[in-house]
Order: structure tokens, then sequence, then C-alpha cells
């Protein structure tokens, strides 16, 4: 998210590049990667997240032990981390939430703002939040145990590579993704979440008429992920045309949508509005 930018910026400095990936320790000869294996495939996929440390606090690390057993889903884990074993079996909503009922995704949700306000307000509904950071879901687990929610659960895991193996064909009505690291630098943008084969996966796991929502605090990642939502097969914006940009490289485009009511005004957005960055929304919706 763009409130950790600065602690984002100065880790991507010292990521490894996909190039240098494939190269050997001596003589930058190029190393072969093995994209028939998990761990091949793994070290090769281009990454939309810097990888941080996962210590927790005292406090939280006895939250975690407490309580994330009912909040944090056991998904077998693949080559890294963050990765899920490609032959996991895709979830069961009514066995994690004991009921049917609508379910709704958040794809980053930092610390857990949004997800817990929207637990809170519809007990009616389930939510499953996909998130990167240990300490993030903790603070998610955390402030669910104290709202007292038991509508959320968190799945501590990469999305892009772990949302086609986890979730079936059109079991969603809502996905969110709310301030995506930015990956501001040119050389970077290959690493930005919002990409046309990321609107794929997402499109294939909501159902018809489901609503795919977002938003930015960047003004050129805001543009490109309107050409990503337009220029998608699976998707058509409802706000085409609407609200155009003095600083869209496509002067009188527009396709922002106003500010969805039900997204929180977090500390972090705060920040980004008083630094004088302005706040876009945009809205994808699946087409039949």
């Amino acid at each position: 998210m763009s409130e950790e930018l600065s602690e984002r910026e100065e880790a991507t400095e010292n990521l490894v590049s996909e190039e240098e990936l494939t190269e050997g320790e001596t003589g930058g000869q190029a190393q072969e990667i093995d994209l028939s294996s998990p761990e091949g495939r793994y070290l090769a996929r281009s990454k939309s997240f810097v990888s941080r440390a996962r210590q927790l606090s005292d406090s939280l690390q006895h939250t975690w032990d407490a309580h994330a057993g009912d909040y944090v889903v056991a998904v077998p884990v693949g080559a890294g981390h963050t990765a899920v074993a490609e032959d996991a079996k895709p979830l069961s909503f009514k066995r994690l939430f004991d009921r049917n009922a609508v379910v709704r995704l958040e794809i980053g949700t930092g610390n857990g703002d949004q997800i817990v306000s929207a637990a809170v307000s519809h007990p009616d509904r389930d939510y499953i939040g996909f998130e990167v950071y240990r300490p993030g879901v903790a603070q998610t687990v955390s402030k669910a145990v104290k709202a007292g929610v038991d509508n959320l659960r968190i799945i501590e895991a990469d999305a892009a590579q772990a949302l086609p193996i986890l979730f079936q064909e059109a079991s969603l009505d809502e996905v969110w993704t709310f301030f995506p690291d930015p990956w501001r630098k040119t050389k970077h943008h290959k690493r930005r979440l919002v990409q046309a084969e990321f609107a794929q996966t997402v499109a294939r796991v909501l159902r018809p008429g489901g609503v795919w929502r977002l938003a930015t605090d960047w003004s050129d990642y805001a543009f490109q992920m309107r050409d990503v939502i337009e220029d998608s097969p699976y998707f058509e914006n409802p706000y085409a045309g609407v609200n155009p940009h003095e600083e869209d490289p496509d002067p009188g485009r527009g396709g922002f949508a106003p500010r969805w009511e039900g997204r929180v005004m977090t500390k972090f957005e705060r920040r980004a509005i008083d630094a004088g960055r302005e706040v876009f929304d945009l809205v994808a919706q699946r087409l039949s």
C-alpha cells in the first residue's frame, strides 16, 4: 500500500531483478531455472510485493498464539512462504464460516481497517482477505478479536498466485484491491499488481455482474488501472467517460468512480491527501 511507500521504496533498491535471478554467481553466466518445478516458477514469477520482516511484537505474538487459529486460514504452503501449494484444494466457504452467505474478498488487507469495518457493518456477509505481511495479518486478527466478529478470515499468501488455486470460478460477488503498492519507478511498473493477467484472474472468480473495486492515490497507476479494466474482454467500466482528469495522457477520457461509501478512510489515506495526492476510485463490472 502506498502508506508504506518510503519503506518499500528503500526495500526495492535491494531487490534482485528478474534478470539477476537467472545469473550465476560468477561471470554473469545464465543459470537455468526449471520452470517445470514449483520452486522454479516461484523464482521466475514477477511479484507485486517486497519481502519484509515477519517478526511480531510481543503483544501481536500473544494475539497470534491465542487467535490466529480462529481467523487465519491454514493452506498448504508452496515454494516460498507467500506461495500456496499448486495442488491445494479450493476453499469451501461453508466449511470456513459454517453457513452459506455472500462472500467478498479483499486483496491486500494491510492493517485490517477495511475488512474488519466491513465485517462489523455487515454481519450477514462473509469476508476473506489476502495479505502477505505477517504483522499486517496479526493486526487484522487483533482488530477482529476486539470487534468481536467471526465472519472474517485471512489468508497469508500472494493473491496473484493463490487466487486461481484456492477460489472456484464465479464464487464471489465483489473483490477489492485498495491502494496496492504503486511501484513508482518506471522500471518497476511490471511488478504492479493490476495488469491484464491479474484482471483475468479476478474475472474468473467473480460472478456475472460482480464488481471489482479499486483505489489508488497515484495518478499514473489510476490511469493504468482504468486502461486494464476498459481493455479487458471480461469487464465493463460503468463510469467510462466520467470524471476526466487533467493529468491523464488521454485527456477527456475519464473513467473514474465517485468515492465508494463502503471504503473506510484510514490514517494512511489521510496522510496521502494531506501530502497533496488525489485518491482515485475505479469500478469494474464482470460481464456475463
